[in-house]
């Protein structure tokens, strides 16, 4: 039987797969790369360990009324870990977006999306993120 792994890294959140082997697998670069993303502004401060200070903590700004100060915050704080952890990565444009912006979102959703480059690979990509937050 033929190895069927031919990817870089395992996908998350695993899955598996009949074509890539016992699970998922990312395939390029720019798969990798916003995979890491990703893990680093869901990931809170303290929760990977060796290293408590990296993580966004995205979840953390749900309970704050979000309002400039908020905004500036979560932009503040992506910033600086990107920096830290991420530094090969260019943020080109953060919004965040909750019912006011689009209505069909739920009142207790909130959107956040990144758009990002990646100059020495000639990459551009958009992460985004919904997160609900229940009372």
């Amino acid at each position: 039987m033929a190895n069927k792994m031919t990817g870089i890294s395992v996908s998350l959140p695993l899955e598996i797969s009949s074509t890539d082997g016992p699970y998922r697998l990312n395939k390029n670069i720019g798969q990798v790369i916003k995979q890491n993303f990703k893990n680093l502004v869901l990931t809170s401060p303290g929760e990977r360990i060796m290293i408590p200070e990296f993580g966004c903590g995205l979840r953390r700004f749900l309970f704050e009324g979000i309002n400039g100060s908020t905004y500036d915050s979560i932009v503040t704080t992506i910033n600086e870990q990107v920096q830290e952890y991420m530094p090969f990565i260019s943020l080109d444009i953060i919004k965040l977006l909750n019912q006011n912006d689009i209505p069909t979102m739920r009142a207790n959703e909130i959107r956040i999306t990144i758009e990002y480059s990646v100059p020495g690979i000639n990459l551009g990509d958009t992460l985004e993120i919904t997160e609900e937050f229940t009372t």
